[in-house]
């Protein structure tokens, strides 16, 4: 009675431990899940979201907005952009401008500049954000070259297959901008103030082919590339602005 007794204490026993051992196994799945689940929430806020940015909101629940003394902003539109989709099919316009802009992306993060949004056909990057730093006159401009160069390239293909070429107008300017994260739902990183106004009107203002900056652009840079003083150009609800065409390296 005894040696039953204990065998089914040890069968009890051995009971309780799988259980025990089994609840282990789920917990341990369970938090490999959630710590899968963690890396994607995390990928996809960086994916939309500047690293410091995405790490304060996870960390706060909220990005408080930034005040920075001089970012370089760049603007990319395409001239004539509504006459060339209207000759082509809804999907072959999304994956031409996908090319580009993922282009575009690449060319971005090569020279340290900070995707801010597309707009339509026009794509908006800025350099000195959210890290500070002394060389972002100088990474616009390479960026805007090398974007340039990319349309260009793409053009001899579309020549070749007698197709209409596409006609890029990048625009430049540098000063003071604020930073932040907006909206409750789709967070979106943005930056506001004249900085961007201007940056616009630089693009709206330039000519195909070219790299168009202000004044301010052009006093951190003529050290480094020969530039064409243009002479004031009247921008729209700005007045007369000092714009450049930047030329090639001195």
């Amino acid at each position: 009675m005894v040696k039953n007794a204990v065998f089914g204490g040890l069968i009890l026993i051995l009971i309780i431990a799988f259980i025990i051992f089994r609840n282990y196994l789920n917990k341990v799945k369970i938090n490999r899940l959630l710590d899968k689940q963690n890396v994607q929430i995390e990928n996809l806020l960086l994916n939309i979201l500047p690293a410091p940015v995405a790490k304060e909101l996870q960390e706060s629940g909220k990005a408080s907005p930034r005040d920075y003394s001089s970012v370089t902003v760049l603007f990319t539109d395409f001239k004539g952009f509504t006459r060339i989709a209207e000759g082509m099919s809804p999907n072959e316009l999304v994956t031409e401008l996908n090319d580009f802009f993922h282009a575009f992306d690449d060319i971005v993060e090569r020279h340290n500049l900070e995707k801010i949004k597309t707009i339509g056909d026009a794509y908006m990057c800025a350099g000195g954000i959210p890290a500070e730093n002394s060389t972002h006159p100088f990474d616009a401009v390479e960026a805007g070259f090398e974007m340039q160069r990319f349309i260009a390239s793409r053009n001899l293909e579309r020549a070749a297959n007698g197709q209409e070429p596409w006609e890029l107008r990048v625009g430049i300017h540098t000063g003071p901008v604020v930073a932040g994260v907006v909206g409750r739902k789709k967070y979106a990183y943005d930056i506001w103030g004249s900085t961007v106004n201007i940056a616009s009107r630089m693009e709206s203002n330039g000519e195909v082919g070219r790299v168009n900056i202000s004044m301010s652009t052009f006093n951190l840079v003529r050290e480094k590339y020969q530039c064409h003083y243009r002479g004031k150009i009247t921008a729209k609800n700005l007045g007369d602005i000092d714009m450049y065409f930047v030329e090639n390296h001195q």
